[in-house]
């Protein structure tokens, strides 16, 4: 192994001390980036470290200025909007009145609602801490275990860094060149999975120890009818966006578009009806998150594409390609050492991180396993072309970044949860976690086994 190489590894493991010690993302990139690069140039002087500086005035704009980028902060302000215009407690309410009268459908409608605002929201942690402020105390007034209600919103949560729209699969889909809609469509099928298996789990855990979750009647008929109302304008906006985006009516940006334009447009007519609805305190505050949001998850990238300078420079790519290749590992072996990876990873960083950090390393080396970059699904070792291989490792990476979100010790999703019900011991949330962690190692392997779940979707609609 050549100097430059060890020079990379040690910067890795410099990044990844910074990480598990909550340090920002973005700047840790940043600086093991530039001072690794620093050190490069002082071990091999054909490596220049001034022109390297220079490219920064060009690289932060040309992440700014990518077109499949600019989609980021308008599902960011979609989510914002949806969440100051009572989207969210619509959508809870109205699952309650569909599943309320079932042994634990207050918690199912919490899985329900999850998804649905994971469609409209992209991100994990953000539909974790909505639906928390929503579904928690709801779950506590009916008197739900504290273990079962914490441990599925905590889990539900995790739905919405796959169900589409997604700020995730847009950076997975940037980072490999796959298409977003095709990210978009295959998720689908997964996602709606996910619910019925969390759902399931519920069920289960629910008839093996009822005092879990209290018995109920239902809704009383008038205010079931009064949810019922208000979830179907919420369900025909998210439906709009999703079904847009499946069948092909317009482009991720242009969807991001109508969504924010519609809810807007909704929650203001709440306020001409005498609802509560989206005031422009609201809009504005949606506005500031937004632009706060935006610029974190921009820095972050900003960051990731220094960061790639330095190992590139370094050779670390290659060097575990060439690994992989000469290993003698199956192929098969190699993608779950690297799904494995992903859960351990996911113990200490944030599901962006792990993207930009560990897909540039994992997917050229997934690439030379499959057979190349010309492979066909006939001469490749996953069956597959390189297309389909993105989409199916993308959905398959996600998944697993799912789980870093509610793994023990860091578990973000369990601590936004946690930190809503503070009287809850952090213990009796990670319990329970346990069964829909369990169901999600199900759903990985149900996946790989049968790789036609996820490119159903992006085939059948193509």
């Amino acid at each position: 192994m050549g100097e430059l190489e060890l020079i990379g590894i040690a910067g890795l493991a410099i990044l990844f001390i910074l990480l598990a010690l909550r340090a920002p993302v973005g700047l840790s990139m940043l600086l093991v980036g530039v001072g690794g690069y620093f050190c490069l140039s002082l071990a091999a002087p054909y490596v220049r470290f001034v022109p390297y500086l220079k490219q920064f005035k060009t690289l932060l704009w040309s992440n700014m200025a990518n077109y499949d980028l600019s989609v980021v902060p308008l599902f960011v302000l979609m989510g914002y909007l949806a969440s100051q215009a009572g989207l969210s407690q619509d959508l809870f309410r109205g699952m309650s009145a569909l599943m309320s009268r079932f042994r634990g459908g207050v918690a199912m409608s919490a899985i329900g609602a999850c998804a649905g605002f994971g469609a409209v929201c992209g991100s994990s942690l953000a539909t974790a801490s909505t639906m928390g402020r929503v579904a928690l105390p709801e779950l506590r007034r009916m008197n739900y275990s504290p273990r079962l209600a914490t441990g599925a919103l905590a889990a539900g949560g995790t739905l919405g860094i796959l169900i589409p729209p997604s700020v995730a699969l847009v950076i997975y889909a940037v980072i490999v060149e796959a298409s977003i809609i095709d990210m978009f469509r295959a998720a689908i099928i997964p996602g709606l999975i996910a619910v019925v298996f969390f759902i399931a789990v519920i069920a289960i855990q629910v008839r093996l120890n009822p005092k879990l979750a209290p018995d109920t009647s239902g809704m009383p008929a008038d205010e079931r009818r009064r949810a019922l109302l208000r979830l179907i304008p919420v369900l025909l906006i998210f439906g709009t966006i999703i079904l847009g985006l499946g069948v092909g009516l317009f482009t991720p940006t242009p969807a991001a578009g109508i969504g924010v334009f519609v809810i807007m447009a909704y929650g203001f007519a709440q306020r001409l009806w005498g609802e509560e609805g989206l005031s422009i305190r609201g809009v504005s505050k949606s506005l500031l998150e937004t632009a706060v949001t935006s610029g974190m998850i921009y820095f972050i990238l900003f960051g990731a594409e220094v960061l790639k300078g330095f190992f590139t420079r370094a050779g670390l790519p290659s060097a575990m390609a060439a690994w992989a290749g000469s290993s003698g590992l199956d192929p098969w072996v190699v993608l779950m050492i690297m799904l494995i990876i992903f859960i351990i990873l996911g113990c200490f960083m944030d599901s962006l991180a792990m993207i930009l950090v560990v897909v540039p390393f994992f997917w050229p080396v997934l690439v030379d396993l499959n057979g190349g970059d010309y492979a066909t699904a006939a001469s490749s070792n996953f069956g597959m072309s390189v297309d389909e291989l993105k989409i199916w490792f993308g959905i398959l990476s996600l998944i697993v970044v799912e789980l870093g979100l509610i793994t023990p010790p860091v578990g973000l999703n369990v601590f936004i949860i946690n930190a809503l019900a503070k009287d809850v011991p952090m213990s009796e949330t990670f319990r329970g976690v346990v069964p829909f962690f369990g169901v999600e190692i199900i759903r990985v392997a149900l996946l790989m086994a049968f790789p036609a779940i996820v490119l159903f979707m992006p085939g059948f609609l193509h």
